[in-house]
């Protein structure tokens, strides 16, 4: 009779605890869904100004419907950009033929829009009609 107890309560503690973790990943997607990266759907303007390790400036003016900025940057005229894939996304370390070594010298390319630096990489940063992008060639050791 105890030993049957006893795996009564362990039946009840393991269906607490799945319940429990359905709830919480429940949780996550609703704060997912909530604070994604917001998208604007149907044509857009967009500027992006490339900043290289020179201080020499290039401004391209672009039309697009794409959601997120990788989808748009490669749909610019004259504009390149290489980088390695990862599970995160892409990440470019090479814009315009200028590659930006981190592990080098310290540095990278730093995205910006509207005049502040992304919160997303350029696979999940959205694109809105009349965003002003800066990428610019920075350092570290700066």
């Amino acid at each position: 009779m105890e030993q049957q107890h006893t795996k009564n309560e362990e039946t009840k503690k393991i269906v607490v605890g799945a319940a429990i973790l359905v709830l919480l990943a429940m949780a996550l997607v609703v704060c997912y869904l909530a604070f994604r990266p917001k998208t604007q759907q149907g044509e857009k303007t967009f500027t992006v100004e490339v900043i290289d390790n020179e201080g020499v400036s290039k401004t391209y003016t672009g039309q697009t419907d794409a959601e997120y900025l990788r989808q748009a940057l490669e749909e610019l005229e004259g504009f390149t950009m290489e980088g390695s894939e990862s599970e995160y996304g892409l990440f470019v370390d090479t814009v315009n033929g200028v590659t930006a070594d981190y592990s080098a010298d310290g540095s990278y390319w730093a995205f910006y829009v509207n005049g502040v630096m992304c919160d997303y990489g350029v696979d999940s940063q959205p694109v809105a009609d009349q965003d002003a992008f800066t990428i610019r060639y920075e350092s570290a050791s700066n």
